[in-house]
């Protein structure tokens, strides 16, 4: 289901349980004066692979690469339950956006419609920090 464009203006999609969670979040956000800004939510399996072939062309090693996106078929943002949030003036996908309002916004109140940063510091699965990463719990 379409939620709608995302910062660079492409339309991004979530299933449509996600999508009226995250609109009921961002809604919720700007009653209190903070803007979530969608970076990305779902993702193809075919551009999660561009992502790679980018990256592996810009000579970056599958170590890498593994520390920061999943393997085609295997990322979050295929299942449509996975969004990567900014703000305003914020350099996307950065740990910048944990010294943001919308960050502690996000930390206060993401539970509260169903969504968690799944690559907190020392995740469990290995991944760099992501404080911009939020899943919906399912």
């Amino acid at each position: 289901m379409s939620v709608g464009a995302d910062i660079y203006g492409r339309d991004q999609r979530l299933t449509p349980e996600v999508a009226a969670r995250w609109q009921a979040m961002q809604e919720a956000a700007a009653q209190q004066d903070v803007s979530l800004l969608l970076v990305s939510a779902f993702r193809s399996v075919d551009y999660q692979r561009q992502i790679w072939e980018r990256k592996l062309a810009a000579g970056e090693s599958v170590a890498q690469i593994l520390r920061v996106s999943a393997p085609p078929g295997y990322s979050e943002h295929h299942t449509g339950r996975a969004i990567d949030l900014t703000a305003s003036g914020c350099e996307t996908l950065t740990e910048e956006f944990e010294g943001t309002p919308e960050f502690a916004w996000m930390v206060a109140h993401a539970g509260t419609f169903g969504f968690s940063m799944p690559y907190s510091r020392h995740n469990r699965y290995g991944f760099i920090y992501e404080p911009w990463h939020w899943s919906a719990i399912e």
